[in-house]
């Protein structure tokens, strides 16, 4: 029996440009097979496709056909986010290049918790990941697999620089920031109230004004739910005001960075002491593709650690450079590489224009259902996300609705519960959605009949 290829190595890419057209060729026939932004007939039916494709996971003999088995098995049941059908979620589609960039970091399969294993990669990270700080005006960031693992990041560099620090978010913040104060053993955190949708600076203050003690205030730059944004300088002034250290989360709005246009709306971000980034979200990276940005360099003395098979104090000295304290992980993938070749390919020009359409097209979304009899609005788009409702219809019917696109694979919308009323979630990521994308996707929110 002759030994399986390796992806790597000299033989690596002639290993490889086989399979590359295999999965390529089991991709397309995938998405013709499912025909649509999501598989139809609903999780029984499409855990028995894959089942039955599938077969044996661990048969006797193994089937030189299986990866064009399975590729085409998951691209058959697959949400295509580059559908523009496709908008339920703060989930975009890939860029090319960015994907192609990821092949080869997963064919050179270097891990970023010793430089013996990456030594350019290590590099490579150190650059862009200074160069992305910079954009939110700190001095250094982390690599992380989102905005679930950049926020824990945040509180736990809070904690160890102040102590058992309280966390102060509203109520529209992401599920992530009290989940990480519960798992780093903090006090219960204190939720303001965000009656419409962002953090009340008054509200803020007088919960200030009664707290004793460190606090970590966790603002939001693009809610999960409306894609609201805080009021970034007036939250900062309040933090320096009490004393109080600033997180932002911006995982969703963060890209907009990238854009002339939008950028101001993220004014006051340089004044956070850490700054969620998620480039899988406005940066059109495959998954994952997150970071932690820090405007104090020392902080990240917290995360030090020694090992001495990765990091002993010698080889430290003797100039490798020491990878552990840039990550709670150890094997550690090298995401930093599609991010790299991202940036680098478009440039700040073309990330910011892909930011600049799909702002627009939100804008042209709302527009449309401000126009249409028997849809309502929620408010205007503040960056991608938009909410609307069948007027004057029951929240359960909104609810059943969004199912009944779902099961039949017609269309993928989010929910989102806001003044005390269900709406649809559009989350529009897709940068080349067509204006008659929008019609039709509204066509199948008017016209289906819930089951």
């Amino acid at each position: 029996m002759s030994l399986p290829s390796l992806a790597s190595g000299p033989e690596g890419p002639d290993a490889l440009r086989p399979l590359l057209a295999t999965v390529l060729d089991a991709l397309a026939e995938g998405a013709r097979a499912r025909g649509g932004p999501l598989p139809a007939g609903g999780p029984r039916a499409v855990a028995a496709r894959l089942r039955s494709a599938v077969g044996e996971v661990l048969p006797a003999e193994g089937d030189p056909d299986a990866v064009h088995t399975l590729v085409r098995a998951l691209a058959e049941g697959a949400a295509d986010p580059a559908d523009p059908l496709c908008a339920a979620h703060l989930h975009g589609p890939p860029l090319a290049v960015a994907t192609a960039a990821d092949l080869a970091a997963s064919a050179l399969n270097p891990s970023l918790d010793s430089w013996d294993q990456a030594p350019a990669a290590s590099e490579l990270e150190a650059l862009v990941t200074r160069a992305l700080a910079r954009e939110t005006g700190a001095a250094d960031a982390l690599v992380t697999t989102g905005g679930t693992e950049s926020n824990l990041l945040a509180l736990l560099l809070a904690r160890e620089t102040l102590g058992p620090v309280r966390l102060v978010c509203s109520t529209a913040a992401h599920h992530s920031l009290p989940r990480a104060a519960w798992l780093l053993g903090l006090p219960e955190p204190v939720l303001v109230p965000a009656p419409h949708g962002t953090l009340d600076p008054a509200a803020l203050d007088h919960t200030l004004t009664t707290l004793t003690g460190p606090v970590l205030v966790a603002a939001t730059a693009g809610t999960t739910d409306a894609g609201l944004i805080d009021p970034l300088p007036a939250l900062a002034d309040l933090c320096a005001t009490h004393g109080a250290r600033l997180h932002i989360d911006a995982a969703y709005g963060g890209g907009l960075l990238f854009s002339d246009r939008h950028r101001p709306a993220l004014t006051g971000l340089d004044r956070a002491h850490t700054v969620t980034l998620d480039l899988h979200k406005l940066g059109w990276q495959p998954v994952a593709a997150g970071l932690l940005t820090v405007r104090d360099p020392h902080d990240l003395r917290a995360l030090h650690h020694r090992a001495d098979y990765l990091s002993a104090a010698d080889d430290t000295e003797a100039g490798l450079p020491d990878l552990l304290g840039r990550s709670l992980r150890t094997t550690r993938r090298p995401d930093i590489l599609k991010i790299a070749v991202t940036l680098k390919t478009l440039g700040r020009s073309g990330l910011g224009a892909l930011v600049d359409q799909v702002c627009a097209r939100a804008h042209e979304l709302a527009d449309l259902i401000e126009a249409h009899p028997t849809l309502e609005l929620h408010a205007r788009p503040v960056i991608s996300t938009v909410l609307f409702r069948p007027t004057g219809a029951p929240d359960d019917t909104v609810a059943a609705l969004r199912r009944t696109l779902l099961h039949d694979g017609r269309a993928v919308l989010g929910r989102a519960r806001l003044d005390g009323r269900l709406w649809l979630k559009a989350t529009l990521l897709n940068p080349h959605t067509r204006p008659g994308d929008l019609a039709a996707l509204l066509k199948l929110a008017e016209g289906s009949t819930p089951r």
